[in-house]
């Protein structure tokens, strides 16, 4: 193999335009400032701890008070040992966030269209394409990083799967095997699960193909190696995927033992989530539009609809001043689809639809037929319970569906397919010099169906569409009948602007291919014709929703909550307790205090079983076991003040009683009334099987006496006392993989009582009782990890020499 480094330069040059036009788009980062993201201040505080664990001590934490009464830190950004894979991503994520991510867009489409041999030009076009389409930014707006992350990466594990079908098998092997890898890095386990969907059909396109040419030989053989690089990835990040396997059976995406709901009502019986949840965010039919109008349903929740909005004049005559009628409709109710909340719409665009509709006219075989399915394939998926037949075939039967939730997520693969195929038409129409009459047809027929569409919505909108939204029965309902007509006026409006211009970029597209086919303009104009077209396009639909206003100092992000004189007052209690806040956000009280608050789509389902039961509903019987000592709430003046609970339990305490249960349904019910300072409660498990012969009454006297001597995250230490055997109860949450206890050094055991808790006999006399975090899950998935990145390692100097010495004609 000849390497020539003349041949690198113009890729060099489009990297280092990614880079370029990344920076220019996120801007004001070059300005040290940062973009606001809700989702990631939520991460902040819910991690802060941890961080602040590892900067006193080096040492990381796997388990956090902070949040939800305590909880693994496996899904709240934990590192470990042996990640060298997690190095080579942090590489690739060199420039400042979230440009890091907008470049890994590009590059890792830009890499796909290499590999299926499309030019260099069209390449970085399509890269431009996929990059921008708007929910890709929207996401990086809200703060959903990891699943940017996930995305970003899927181009590019697609690469190494055509390389190994195209008989590439070392060089497919390894860039499958490290695409993977950084694909599992990311940590969004639902985006590569419908990464693999896609990988499926095109699998299945291949395996047509290889019947078809009867080469079943070489496709079992790509399988084989495939399916080794895949196992090669796995060990690269053994560690995260063991722990995330470990936590999420006791997560409330694994089946609940209860039966009943917290109001007594029959529970849906799952393995996973609930339908319900599930497809809380569906996306309607009409919706559907989206993609090629951007503000077809309303655009988001919050459009900035300016002074000229027949909205603002609403709430001018509703009495509001200019300055609050100005600030109102910055965040106008446009949208008015079937789904509860949408930040923007999932637009796509208008060049890139007509180009997608265009390559359906032009491009044949298996790779028309692997976008077009996983396309179709998506689509139907995020209509959820609008295709309800479909969806809950696959939420009852296809394994692992039901541990996800917005299936409208499912789009991603959508998003990617079709600025594929796109490029591909005009691939075409470079191509195949002598089929212009197949190209003029195709053409007429594309501006015919992609221009019809928005012609009949323009002419037979106010048939077609009412503008009703799903919350106008509340906005009538406090704000009138007038004001409901002024959105739905507004919302036409929007429908109206929208529609116009994705006719006219239809129509501009048409008229730059005809020109082309006319040899009225040369191929190189035609390229820069559709580059301004795409990214005006997209550009100016993702700059309404992800803009410079989006960024602030980055020490308002890196410190994004500042204490009350509430927080200030309970932080000055250096003793050990919990807080629950029933104003602030939900993870704010988790940057400062060992809280019962906290945010993650998946905490511990015992835990978020007991909050739906009894916290949320302040129940001051379970908040006493949970050591609650403050309770911050409003009084009827709406004043903040910190509630002295005086009647918490503490760290821990002996009872004289200890019942057993049948199942979980009576042991959570019993909380309610359980007198839980005397009496503790189990339901039968594995862990009660480690402590023989344990008893159900215990003797205490005056005396008796177990305090929190020292506590870390991950580490507790207690002095107990007392002339009797008892049973001892933890004010921790129970989880039954790493925490190992030590009753004087030597390893004892512990169960789970009340519901959620700790607790363990105790022997008569003074004892030290230690608790430590030691999960066995991270030593195991580290050497793992370890062993897969040497083997990589070897793998990869391997395959290069390889590649280099072998002669040009075994290519």
């Amino acid at each position: 193999m000849q390497f020539s480094f003349k041949s690198f330069i113009p890729h060099i040059l489009i990297l280092l335009g990614f880079v370029a036009i990344a920076l220019a788009y996120f801007n004001p980062v070059l300005q040290g400032k940062t973009i606001y993201q809700n989702d990631i201040v939520q991460f902040i505080g819910m991690s802060k701890q941890q961080k602040d664990f590892k900067a006193e001590t080096g040492e990381e934490t796997y388990w956090t008070n902070s949040a939800f009464g305590g909880m693994p830190t496996y899904q709240l950004g934990a590192k470990y040992p042996h990640n060298y894979i997690k190095q080579l991503d942090l590489a690739l994520r060199f420039l400042p966030r979230p440009a890091d991510y907008l470049f890994l867009y590009f590059l890792g489409f830009y890499i796909l269209l290499l590999v299926l041999k499309v030019d260099f030009k069209l390449a970085a076009l399509g890269a431009l394409a996929f990059g921008f389409s708007t929910y890709l930014i929207i996401i990086l707006g809200v703060g959903h990083n990891s699943k940017a992350h996930a995305i970003a990466y899927m181009p590019l594990v697609l690469s190494g799967i055509v390389l190994v079908f195209r008989k590439k098998y070392i060089s497919g092997f390894l860039l499958t095997a490290v695409a993977m890898g950084l694909e599992l890095v990311a940590n969004h386990f639902q985006m590569t699960y419908y990464l693999m969907f896609l990988v499926i059909i095109l699998g299945v396109a291949y395996l047509i193909d290889a019947v078809k040419k009867n080469m079943l030989p070489h496709y079992f053989k790509s399988i084989g190696v495939l399916l080794a690089a895949v196992v090669l990835s796995i060990m690269l990040n053994a560690t995260n995927i063991l722990a995330t396997q470990e936590y999420v059976k006791e997560s409330k995406r694994s089946k609940s033992e209860l039966t009943i709901d917290a109001y007594g009502s029959p529970k849906e019986a799952t393995s996973g989530l609930s339908k319900d949840y599930i497809t809380q965010f569906s996306y309607g039919f009409a919706e559907t539009f989206n993609l090629f109008i951007p503000r077809f349903m309303g655009g988001g929740n919050g459009e900035d609809i300016g002074k000229d909005s027949a909205t603002y004049d609403a709430f001018r005559k509703l009495g509001a001043t200019t300055t609050q009628a100005t600030q109102e409709v910055k965040r106008a109710p446009m949208y008015w689809g079937d789904q509860p909340i949408v930040e923007a719409p999932a637009y796509i665009g208008a060049v890139v639809l007509f180009l997608f509709v265009f390559a359906l006219f032009l491009v044949k075989g298996r790779l028309k037929w692997w976008l077009v399915g996983g396309a179709i394939f998506s689509l139907l998926l995020s209509y959820g319970k609008n295709l309800g037949f479909l969806t809950n075939f696959f939420i009852d039967y296809v394994p692992l569906y039901n541990k996800f939730r917005a299936v409208t997520s499912i789009q991603v693969l959508l998003e990617l397919c079709v600025p594929v195929l796109a490029i591909f038409g005009l691939v075409r129409l470079f191509n195949d010099f002598e089929k212009k009459d197949e190209k003029i047809n195709a053409l007429k027929y594309t501006t015919i169906v992609t221009g019809g569409i928005a012609l009949v919505f323009l002419l037979f909108k106010s048939s077609l569409f009412d503008f009703a939204g799903a919350n106008d029965g509340f906005y009538r309902q406090n704000y009138g009948q007038v004001f409901v007509d002024a959105l739905k006026s507004d919302r036409k409006t929007l429908f109206t602007q929208d529609t116009i211009r994705s006719l006219v970029l239809v129509l501009l597209s048409a008229g730059a291919i005809y020109l082309f086919l006319k040899d009225k303009l040369k191929e190189k104009w035609l390229l820069v014709a559709f580059s301004v077209l795409i990214l005006f396009d997209l550009v100016g639909v993702d700059r309404r929703y992800v803009n410079n206003e989006d960024f602030v100092p980055s020490i308002r992000m890196s410190r994004p909550f500042e204490a009350t004189e509430v927080d200030k007052y309970i932080l000055k209690d250096i003793s050990y307790y919990r807080v629950f806040d029933l104003v602030s956000g939900p993870s704010k009280p988790s940057y400062f205090h060992n809280s019962l608050n906290g945010y993650n789509a998946a905490e511990l389902r015992r835990y978020s079983e007991v909050f739906d039961w009894y916290i949320s509903q302040n129940n001051l019987n379970v908040l006493n076991m949970l050591n609650t000592k403050y309770i911050v709430a409003q009084d009827d003046k709406g004043n903040t003040f910190p509630y002295i609970n005086d009647q918490a339990n503490g760290n821990a305490w002996f009872v004289k009683h200890l019942q057993r249960v049948d199942s979980a349904d009576e042991e959570i019910k019993m909380l309610d009334s359980l007198d839980n300072k005397n009496k503790a409660i189990y339901a039968p498990h594995k862990a009660v099987k480690s402590i023989e012969n344990i008893k159900d009454s215990f003797v205490l006297d005056s005396l008796v006496s177990i305090d929190l001597v020292k506590v870390k995250p991950n580490y507790l230490k207690y002095q107990s006392s007392n002339k009797n055997d008892g049973f001892a109860v933890f004010s921790e949450i129970y989880y039954p993989k790493g925490w190992k206890t030590y009753v004087d050094g030597k390893e004892a055991g512990h169960i789970r009582v009340n519901y959620i808790l700790r607790g363990m006999p105790v022997p008569e006399g003074k004892h030290t009782i230690e608790f430590k975090f030691e999960p066995d899950v991270v030593k195991k998935g580290s050497a793992i990890s370890l062993a897969g990145s040497i083997l990589l390692g070897i793998l990869l100097v391997g395959g290069l020499l390889y590649e280099i010495k072998k002669p040009k004609s075994d290519e």
